[in-house]
């Protein structure tokens, strides 16, 4: 990853990564986050909840981020439960574990949090409707503001889709695929409301440079700002 950002961020990557070739982990697929701030502590759930996840390296990286003020030290949480189409249930699990360890950190240290990820699920899913608090899972409830969601009221916004060729490509199999909104981010809300304002909400990689995609996914760029105690952004 330093190859592609360069020196200057700050790194932390999956530690139970999938094997690539030659049985090789550090050349296998896995989740990382970089910063341009310094990384705290970091918390990695354990997300295998059935046997059905033994061959997928599912799972969570959170990490606290010295974000400078006015927003202040945050966490920052990659999530990546499992990607079968279906396998809603254990997503389901994976996200309420998930939840809980945000939870206990956020509440003790009194932290923003934002929450992104490939999630695999489309908002009406049971795993993300819990996320955006339109939902109980696991006798618990949580609440965060869906920033695409919050930004383009009724847009497919699509992240996974048949107009990228690499998703249907021969090797991925995925011929059939309509597009799906599956990469997400969210921010955590108080009882009020979000506590970090989501000012706008774009994809990213949606097109090809010099005939070249980035990824089979689009990504998600968002734009927040800190709040005041009367809840206006900061400029």
């Amino acid at each position: 990853m330093t190859d592609i950002l360069g020196p200057d961020y700050h790194l932390v990557h999956q530690t139970d990564r999938e094997l690539g070739r030659g049985g090789d982990v550090e050349d296998g697929q896995g989740i990382s986050i970089a910063s341009r701030w310094p990384l705290g502590e970091v918390w990695e759930p354990d997300l295998n909840v059935t046997p059905r996840t033994a061959d997928f390296a599912c799972g969570t990286l959170i990490s606290e981020v010295s974000v400078p003020e006015p927003v202040g030290p945050l966490l920052f949480v990659n999530h990546l439960p499992n990607w079968q189409l279906t396998f809603e249930h254990e997503r389901e699990l994976q996200t309420v574990i998930v939840a809980r360890a945000i939870e206990e950190i956020a509440e003790e240290r009194g932290l923003h949090v934002i929450l992104s990820g490939d999630l695999d699920a489309t908002p009406d899913a049971a795993s993300v409707r819990f996320w955006r608090g339109r939902q109980s899972l696991g006798d618990m409830s949580v609440c965060y503001r869906d920033a695409w969601g919050s930004t383009h009221p009724g847009e497919p916004g699509h992240t996974f889709t048949a107009e990228n060729p690499l998703v249907t490509a021969e090797n991925w199999d995925w011929e059939l695929e309509l597009g799906r909104r599956i990469d997400h981010l969210l921010v955590r809300c108080s009882a009020h409301g979000p506590t970090l304002h989501i000012s706008a909400c774009e994809r990213l990689f949606n097109e090809p440079v010099d005939e070249i995609w980035a990824s089979d996914h689009f990504g998600i760029l968002t734009d927040l700002t800190a709040q005041t105690s009367a809840g206006r952004p900061v400029p």
